[in-house]
């Protein structure tokens, strides 16, 4: 009875408490702490937090809105991302189970028959059955210095690391989707500009043409003219192109197939709700942004590893244990008298292994030092791109209401180059010039309003949009 107390009190100290070798987790100052991305005139007085807000409350445009929810349902990588997410859970629950004792039900039937001699020529043949029913406790480690708690520890942080970086896989998919069809939606009003520009050069080809069957103009207008209308038809033809290639890309992103029914979409300038993000602290983007999350899992992961390469300096201790009923006759099989246990403990104390388990302990060291570098790294690049995203918030606003002005100034450039050629006082070159600064003038406005949703998507992203308001649909 002593030697089952024992035992028991032996388990229960291994279940309940054991000592940790592994270093605290201390999430690591950071490095650019008193030098944030957002002070100064960079600190937005956005009243909409991105990480609370969801994707369908900030992308208004509802032809993107379906895009994005056929992308997030079959996108491959998506997919695969989230399949990742259930390996390591399952990894994670395979090493968690070794903290408790397995328990396994044995049982057999034994035939066995003897021969035995007594008296010269006289052998006697004995045959037996014998029953055995019973259940077992396989080597069982008793977890005193923490060894297979700390593995258990590093499984369960790898786990939350893949579940972290599928949710920023998820985020940056969104972004993918409505940066391609923001390049989509700006290429097909580049094509639409350069065929009215195209037509109009037709009109005006017909015009020299004709003035120079009457005498009026020399060819030198007429090929002035050829050459703008060319121009025109390069640029529709090289847009038709980059409409065709953007569309194959978005297939991929949302998974191969582009639904066939799709709502209106909506201009450049209406693409993202107009109420502008807050970025809040620094401290948050630590909560918001799932690489980050990522990033400090992976630094636990280590830390957790390098308290099991501690542990393997100490002696293993391990519990076999079984008990149960054994008898020769199945009618008795129950019988108390048939009854029978046996416990026992065994020690392996490390002596040499050739360096083997120091080299594991410097490895996993070495590896707590790599994610302590990737974690600072992650930190400053998540600062980096909220930064940039802010700046383009301001910068390119004002870039847009600067064109808008100069196309204004334009369209009156070409509109007295066009009275001054017909009545004689300017020559065509001057047409020629006003029509194509207007032209590329356009085109830059155009790609400036897309760079400007492109911007306000990134800045969503940068700040963890939508990651604190509910979980990923997968």
């Amino acid at each position: 009875m002593t030697r089952r107390l024992i035992t028991i009190a032996l388990l229960g100290t291994a279940l309940t408490g054991c000592v940790n070798l592994a270093p605290d987790h201390v999430r690591p100052e950071l490095a650019n702490a008193s030098d944030t991305a957002w002070e100064a005139d960079l600190r937005p007085d956005g009243t909409l937090v991105a990480s609370t807000l969801a994707w369908q409350d900030y992308f208004v445009d509802p032809r993107l809105q379906a895009l994005i929810s056929t992308g997030l349902a079959n996108n491959r990588d998506l997919i695969a991302a989230t399949a990742r997410i259930d390996q390591a859970r399952a990894q994670y629950r395979i090493q968690d189970a070794e903290r408790l004792p397995d328990l396994n039900a044995t049982g057999s039937v034994t035939d066995s028959r003897s021969r035995f001699f007594g008296a010269p020529g006289s052998p006697t043949t004995i045959e037996t059955t014998n029953y055995n029913l019973g259940v077992a406790v396989p080597a069982f480690e008793l977890d005193f210095w923490g060894r297979v708690a700390n593995l258990s520890e590093a499984a369960r942080a790898r786990y939350l690391a893949t579940e972290a970086a599928q949710r920023a896989f998820y985020l940056s998919l969104i972004g993918n989707i409505a940066s391609t069809y923001f390049q989509i939606a700006e290429t097909d009003q580049q094509i639409a500009l350069a065929e009215a520009t195209a037509e109009s050069r037709r009109d005006a080809l017909r015009i020299e043409n004709l003035r120079l069957e009457a005498g009026v103009e020399s060819g030198l207008s007429s090929e002035q003219a050829r050459s703008l209308l060319t121009t025109a038809e390069q640029q529709l033809a090289s847009q038709r192109q980059n409409a065709a290639t953007l569309r194959n890309r978005l297939r991929v992103l949302v998974g191969g197939r582009i639904p066939g029914e799709l709502p209106e979409g909506l201009p450049l300038t209406a693409q993202v709700n107009t109420v502008p993000l807050a970025a809040g602290l620094p401290s948050d983007l630590l909560l918001a942004r799932p690489d980050i999350v990522q990033a400090e899992h992976e630094l636990r992961a280590a830390r957790a590893n390098i308290g099991a390469a501690r542990a393997a300096f100490f002696p293993s201790i391990s519990l076999t244990g079984n008990a149960g009923y054994a008898s020769t006759d199945l009618s008795d099989l129950f019988d108390s008298s048939g009854f029978g246990w046996s416990f026992g403990p065994s020690i392996s104390l490390p002596i040499f292994d050739n360096g083997g388990r120091q080299a594991n302990l410097d490895y996993a060291r070495a590896l707590e030092v790599e994610e302590v570098a990737n974690y600072d790294k992650t930190v400053q690049t998540a600062f980096q791109e909220v930064a940039d995203a802010l700046a383009g918030r301001r910068w390119i606003a004002e870039q847009i209401s600067a064109q808008q002005r100069n196309i204004v100034a334009l369209e009156q450039i070409a509109h007295i180059a066009r009275v001054r050629y017909r009545e004689g006082v300017a020559e065509y070159l001057e047409v020629l010039d006003a029509e194509r600064s207007l032209f590329s003038a356009r085109q830059t406005l155009l790609a400036t309003e897309r760079a400007a949703d492109q911007n306000a998507a990134s800045l969503y992203i940068a700040l963890g949009g939508g990651m604190l308001s509910e979980a990923p649909r997968d």
